[in-house]
């Protein structure tokens, strides 16, 4: 019997696999360089940053990438336990100390486990400031692994397999962000809340009692979770709330969001090692897995 859910799951894959070769060209146009406005901006970018775009070895990668990510575990621990003191507290006091550890090291790491309300728990500071960078820079992490994995295989006998440095400018900067305010912006339209305010007062309709509604930056947030196949969000409910996810269109295009990326970078490894098919096993892979799962869920 076909219901209306699997109509929309095949609706859901149909639109998937038709972005995914387009979205794999995007990227291997966008994380080996660009044309020649993004090789200029780059350029500035590496300058003022001072990045050495000399290509690594995979140790030397390797090395690059869990210093900046032990840096990152240190940073936004600090601000967990701090933001009391910093700007846009709103009374929270810092962060337990457990609490702040385990979304430390879950956010750096692209797992996002959030023990805790986002909006009870953590401020607009915080979340903007922590939570919301971390998701792009976490993301744009697992963007310069796959590009160093897929460099290993596509590239006969080279010792090198990139730069990290470069990778996470070009990720951040020519993809992440871009698609993100693009993203932000729809998601505003669609109703999801965008402030510095933490709460949106009213009165009941049958009491008239005075009452709140936690809000607050909440469309930025929610743009790059979803594309940094990032969980938990500001209320931390992964999308399950009107404020995250206000209207069937925003459902549909975060199902397609998450999986987007994902599915590029399978194509992309096709594209590079010049046999699409390769790219294309793996997402016939991915996608019976995902199947079987879902069928569960809806069983």
């Amino acid at each position: 019997m076909i219901t209306p859910a699997i109509v929309l799951l095949i609706v859901f894959l149909a639109v998937l696999f038709a972005l995914a070769l387009p979205t794999g060209r995007l990227l291997s146009h966008l994380l080996e360089g660009g044309g020649a406005r993004q090789a200029a901006c780059e350029a500035r970018l590496c300058r003022l940053l001072g990045i050495d775009r000399e290509e690594m070895g995979w140790g030397a990668y390797a090395r690059a990438l869990l210093t900046f990510n032990g840096l990152g575990i240190l940073l936004l621990l600090a601000l967990a336990k701090l933001q009391g003191l910093l700007p846009w507290a709103d009374g929270k006091a810092g962060v337990r100390t457990d609490t702040a550890w385990n979304a430390a090291i879950s956010f750096v790491s692209n797992t996002n486990w959030q023990a805790w309300a986002g909006e009870a728990t953590a401020s607009n500071f915080t979340q903007m400031a922590g939570f919301a960078v971390q998701n792009f820079l976490s993301a744009a992490t697992g963007l310069g692994v796959a590009m160093a994995l897929i460099r290993g295989f596509s590239r006969d006998k080279s010792a090198t397999v990139g730069n990290f440095w470069l990778d996470i400018l070009r990720g951040t900067a020519f993809v992440l962000l871009p698609l993100s305010l693009v993203y932000a912006l729809f998601l505003v339209q669609q109703g999801s809340p965008q402030t510095f305010a933490t709460r949106f007062e009213y009165a009941a309709l049958e009491s008239g009692a005075a009452l709140s509604l936690p809000i607050g930056p909440v469309a930025s947030q929610e743009a790059i979770k979803m594309l940094g196949t990032n969980g938990g969000g500001f209320y931390n409910a992964n999308s399950a709330h009107p404020f995250e996810n206000p209207t069937p269109a925003t459902n549909l295009v975060q199902m397609l969001s998450i999986f987007l990326l994902p599915a590029g970078l399978c194509a992309l490894l096709g594209l590079k090692v010049g046999d699409l098919r390769q790219g294309r096993a793996i997402v016939a892979a991915m996608t019976l897995l995902f199947l079987a799962t879902v069928g569960f869920a809806f069983w």
